[in-house]
């Protein structure tokens, strides 16, 4: 490994108290939840330290993020380059959705999704009260597509108030192509059902994808859409609570603003993200490097000792979504792998009912926490 990102090891790992390190018993190798093992990068480090040395820990100002996404995304993402004035701090992505829809649709209004999908897609939209509405993927040779005719029906269901669409999409680890994106907005458009999209990986994309931001497309319904990102998955500090919301026009800003006292991010958060975007590029493509690199060892180590399990390599993003039905462990062989292998994996079914046989495995790591869990693995099948 890249020695930016540390090593990785076991012994460190497990003094962390974060939620990966401390939901399990120490005999349990975790590979779960969204958050890597790699070491944050020094300018990370120094812009908080820096902020604790002078005492500036009071309420958050958003500062320099606006400009600072905005280079960001001109250089790394198609060259888009967002109104700073219309960037937003917030959180967390999945709390600014909330708002967002909260505001912009009627109470028990349905949301589109498209599952098998981020797990809190379905619970934080339910517990605002709102139902769901299944646009669910097709697969399609080894992994998904975007099925828009699930889509076109969906988005004609009564009462439905919104369209929520993930991009790269947790946990298939797709990037939609710009062709796709313009039908959604298409469908959407004609429907007149706002689109919020959910970003979050986009830092992430892997060689040979390219991530297209739906603000970046030509169309009224982008202009009309709100984009949520955070540095939180790209450079791994989601303790810091610090995401960015970015409106496509004058009025999206307007919902954002008037919520300014439910979507306060950390102070913290706000520098260690502006140093991410701005001077931590290269731990970055650090990140993504071995991101690479494991997603061909975990595609070796299952042919070796889980032949039985199905894995295409991601588009984007450190997750690895495992089909696992050939192999009879059940709707949840998450949880056969954690009762009798004592390795924790995402458990298939929360991500939708087309997640019965799945699970997420989190490829955030040096390759020996990952060859460690497929052992285990394997002595589950056998």
């Amino acid at each position: 490994m890249d020695p930016i990102l540390g090593d990785c090891s076991l012994g460190m790992l497990r003094q962390r108290t974060s939620e990966k390190w401390r939901t399990y018993p120490p005999d349990v190798l975790p590979a779960f939840v969204a958050e890597m093992d790699f070491d944050p990068a020094e300018q990370i480090k120094d812009a908080v330290r820096a902020m604790l040395a002078a005492g500036d820990l009071g309420y958050p100002h958003k500062g320099e993020l606006g400009h600072a996404f905005a280079e960001f995304a001109a250089d790394r993402l198609a060259g888009w380059s967002p109104d700073p004035d219309l960037v937003f701090a917030i959180p967390d992505v999945m709390t600014g959705i909330t708002e967002v829809i909260q505001a912009i649709t009627e109470p028990g209004a349905a949301v589109v999704i498209n599952p098998p999908v981020y797990a809190p897609f379905f619970l934080r939209l339910e517990l605002a009260g709102h139902r769901v509405a299944e646009a669910p993927l097709a697969p399609a040779g080894g992994s998904y597509d975007l099925d828009l005719d699930a889509l076109r029906r969906a988005l004609g269901q009564p009462g439905v108030g919104a369209y929520l669409l993930c991009n790269p999409h947790n946990p298939v680890g797709r990037v939609w192509s710009r062709e796709q994106l313009t039908e959604v907005a298409d469908l959407c458009d004609r429907r007149g059902v706002p689109v919020l999209v959910d970003e979050i990986h986009a830092p992430l994309v892997l060689p040979g994808a390219e991530h297209v931001p739906f603000h970046a497309l030509e169309h009224p319904a982008a202009k009309r859409a709100v984009v949520f990102t955070s540095a939180s998955k790209g450079w791994n500090i989601p303790g810091l609570k610090c995401g960015i919301a970015v409106a496509g026009q004058p009025g999206s800003a307007g919902i954002l603003a008037q919520r300014w006292d439910a979507l306060l991010a950390s102070h913290l958060g706000v520098h260690a993200s502006i140093a991410a975007l701005r001077s931590a590029r290269r731990w970055l493509d650090a990140a993504v490097a071995q991101v690479v690199a494991n997603t061909r060892v975990l595609t070796a180590l299952l042919a070796e000792h889980l032949p039985g399990a199905r894995y295409r390599e991601p588009q984007a993003s450190f997750l690895a979504w495992i089909d696992f039905r050939e192999m009879e462990l059940g709707d949840d062989p998450a949880a056969e792998f954690l009762a009798r292998g004592k390795v924790a994996l995402s458990h298939g079914p929360d991500f939708g009912s087309q997640g019965r046989g799945f699970a997420r495995l989190n490829l955030g790591t040096s390759p020996e926490p990952i060859a460690e869990a497929v052992w285990r693995m394997a002595a589950v099948a056998r």
